[in-house]
């Protein structure tokens, strides 16, 4: 393993390149105006249509009509460790093709167009040499083309503004219903139009450019085009950067491929295409579980009142303690002039708490019980104090930062990511991002970042009635795609959709007590937050199970189902194995090979939904082997776990 095969291509305005397996083929071409363009394959059928690729620049100056001047093809295969993440290593295996352009007519411009082809998809991006006439990018939009051969059958996110939280739900679609005025969030996830081939389309290591989204081509083509988030200090821009002696590159532009949509939740492509972490010491990155205050109300059962107060904090704290969560999580509210929701007071100082916190004593008292603590804050303030507040952070002893309410994905926005993650990292600080743009890979690079948002999750069961069991499963094969996904799961006040009503505080959740375990299965977070508040888990069915599951992998297995209807997921930790299985409102069976086993007999423990939507059938069965099977009966709305662990 390693990268080899390094060599010089023929000059040619056609040139096709294959991923490792054979299966993908990306054909790039240069069209009779003199526009780049490629198409994609897969298994002999067309994925996408032959599309342009064109920067278009502030200056208006045509920058599209080139020709080929050199080609260079290597071969990497070799594999990397991840830190936090739902598989322990991965395998960076790809074919590479980059194609140097030059304008046909002065002042002859220079661009590279660099193309990867895996098992499990195609990444490309512009690479915009250091080169004389090209002293700083003043990129007005970027005009990146997927052109679909068939009216494709998609779930996506009509996110309707880029100033947005990312929050909403993914839709089923045809392609030629995406308008030139629809603004779509990463992924797009579809279906090709033989159905023997799924993708999705996603952006991995988004550094100093806008985020995208994609729109309708709006020319009587069926596809999408690109549409980068604008800077703020000049609407006319989308990126500006200054030329560097690595030239100036853009993010990857990405199409996850397989067999099926489940079959890229295995994908760790996004993670690869990012740049490894120079972090030399990363033995502080802990993930885990964490009791959390907010979700709840902060709510304590009567006579006791819950709030942002000792009592309330330290209660939280023992149930951690007592659950053997290694975290707990302090939400908005604990700072000196804090403010409500997104705001940003003038007068808030985060470096300080509010009259009656002592944040030093809280944190003693959790240390004293292997409790860490986590702080939220306003991404406003954070800015305006980032470098003593950090210190400050690290020198009361706190573990972690949830930032929030940053909703935008412009290049400065981006430029924050990075900033908040380098500096965290400095002072040994984990980070969770809310109010985020979706993941990029970004925690390849800084792998103290372990979870973030951008999903609407179990908080809007506080407000409406849009989380569904539906909802729930689509997520598994769309937004979780990309990386983890702080859904803040939970919920144990389950009712059935017809006795549901939005509560803020505590909150209801219309789905069963099994889909609420299986999320911990299902979805990805290496910081997982355990939501409702500590009453709600007293003695309760399937707490046991959220005690034991573990929040990172060392292996990722899609075994059955359909988006917006079903999902049935299997992770490996050590020598054991956990499944969930997620349902949507229809009661199904669903049987489970068990293939993915090793060798060996192993213990069955299972967690079935019962006959009310609180109530759990457990079961213990001994003798299991990978040729058997396993049957779960799944509740409208419902789930199941289960854990397999080898006989000693």
């Amino acid at each position: 393993m390693g990268i080899y095969d390094v060599a010089f291509g023929a000059m040619s305005n056609t040139m096709t390149l294959s991923s490792p397996d054979t299966q993908i083929e990306v054909q790039f071409d240069i069209q009779s105006d003199g526009a780049p363009a490629y198409s994609i394959s897969r298994k002999g059928e067309p994925i996408i249509s032959p599309s342009r690729l064109r920067l278009q620049l502030l200056d208006d100056r045509d920058f599209y009509a080139f020709e080929v001047i050199d080609t260079k093809i290597r071969t990497v295969d070799q594999s990397y460790d991840l830190i936090a993440a739902k598989a322990s290593t991965a395998r960076d295996h790809f074919n590479e093709l980059t194609v140097s352009l030059k304008e046909r007519s002065t002042p002859a411009r220079r661009l590279d167009l660099i193309f990867r082809a895996y098992d499990d998809g195609v990444a490309f991006r512009y690479l915009i040499p250091r080169q004389q006439a090209f002293s700083k990018l003043q990129l007005r939009s970027e005009d990146t083309q997927f052109i679909f051969p068939a009216n494709y059958s998609c779930y996506g996110l009509n996110i309707g503004r880029v100033d947005s939280s990312h929050e909403g739900e993914f839709d089923p679609m045809k392609a030629r219903m995406i308008r030139e005025h629809s603004l779509y969030d990463v992924p797009l996830t579809c279906k090709s139009q033989s159905g023997a081939s799924a993708f999705a389309l996603a952006e991995a290591d988004l550094s100093d450019w806008g985020g995208i989204y994609f729109s309708g081509l709006g020319s009587g083509d069926i596809g999408v085009y690109t549409r980068v988030s604008r800077r703020l200090d000049d609407s006319r821009l989308a990126v500006l950067r200054e030329m560097t002696s690595e030239g100036i590159q853009s993010p990857w532009r990405v199409v996850l491929l397989g067999d099926n949509h489940g079959k890229l939740i295995e994908s760790n492509l996004i993670s690869s295409l990012n740049p490894p972490t120079e972090l030399d010491d990363t033995s502080w990155i802990k993930p885990g579980k964490t009791a959390w205050d907010w979700w709840s109300g902060p709510y304590l059962p009567p006579p006791l009142k819950g709030g942002t107060d000792m009592m309330t904090i330290k209660r939280y704290v023992d149930f951690a303690a007592a659950s053997g969560f290694p975290y707990m999580l302090i939400d908005e509210g604990w700072c000196l002039n804090s403010g409500v929701g997104g705001s940003a007071p003038e007068n808030a100082d985060i470096t300080r708490t509010k009259a009656d916190l002592n944040m030093p004593e809280l944190v003693s008292y959790a240390a004293q019980r292997k409790v860490g603590l986590w702080l939220w804050v306003q991404w406003k303030l954070l800015d305006r104090q980032m470098d003593a507040a950090l210190e400050q952070y690290e020198e009361w002893g706190v573990k972690g930062i949830k930032v929030d309410f940053m909703d935008r994905n412009d290049q400065q926005m981006v430029d924050y990511y990075h900033r908040v993650m380098s500096k965290a990292a400095k002072h040994k600080l984990m980070v969770n991002m809310h109010g985020a743009y979706p993941p990029t890979g970004l925690s390849r690079t800084y792998p103290n970042y372990l979870t973030q948002e951008g999903v609407l999750g179990a908080e809007y069961n506080k407000w409406s009635k849009r989380v569904t069991a539906t909802h729930n499963v689509t997520l598994a094969f769309t937004r979780n795609l990309l990386g983890a996904m702080d859904y803040t799961p939970g919920g144990f006040r389950n009712v059935t959709s017809a006795d549901f009503k939005s509560v803020n505080s505590p909150p209801l959740v219309q789905t069963t007590r099994g889909q609420a375990l299986a999320m911990y299965v299902v979805y990805d977070s290496p910081l997982q937050m355990v939501s409702d508040s500590p009453d709600a888990y007293a003695n309760a069915a399937g707490f046991d199970f959220i005690k034991i599951v573990p929040t990172v992998w060392d292996e990722t297995k899609f075994i059955a189902g359909e988006i917006a209807d079903h999902i049935v997921v299997a992770r490996r930790k050590g020598e054991d194995w956990y499944v969930g299985a997620m349902n949507n409102e229809q009661a199904r069976s669903v049987t489970i090979p068990l293939g993915f086993l090793s060798d060996g007999k192993y213990q069955l423990q299972s967690w079935q939904d019962g006959a009310t939507p609180t109530s759990l059938i457990e079961a213990m069965k001994d003798n299991v082997v990978a040729s058997g099977s396993v049957t779960l009966k799944l509740a409208a709305s419902g789930g199941a776990v289960l854990r397999l662990s080898p006989e000693k």
